[in-house]
């Protein structure tokens, strides 16, 4: 039985390293991506092997349009993580990016509304 001193189990701690590794040690997106932004796939083609497997599940997962956190919580992976990739990809035309339009800096309602009824749905 590990301990907690004994740190991360080795699929946890290979998992962040990949993750590090994938963005570059980035966490942040190099242009503003806000977590309830819409997304979908650029291209109806798959990717191929050429593309890291992160790259080519966004992109499968996309076909549908998905917010930055959907995607996030879908694939498992850190919600910054998640950010720096989709914007590296918007960045390559992988996939396309709808921004919510803010009144005043708040905002909209409704978009929250729906953002939260997609989470419970998780």
């Amino acid at each position: 039985m590990a301990s907690w001193h004994d740190g991360p189990p080795e699929a946890e701690r290979s998992s962040l390293v990949r993750m590090y590794a994938v963005t570059g040690g980035r966490t942040a997106p190099r242009s503003g991506l806000a977590m309830e932004a819409l997304v979908s796939s650029a291209t109806s083609a798959q990717l191929g092997m050429a593309y890291t497997r992160e790259y080519r599940a966004i992109s499968e997962l996309c076909r549908q349009v998905r917010s930055v956190a959907e995607v996030s919580a879908l694939l498992s992976i850190p919600l910054g993580v998640a950010r720096v990739l989709i914007a590296d990809m918007e960045a390559e035309g992988l996939v396309r990016i709808y921004q919510p339009q803010l009144d005043a800096g708040l905002p909209d309602r409704s978009l929250l509304e729906r953002v939260l009824s997609g989470l419970r749905r998780l």
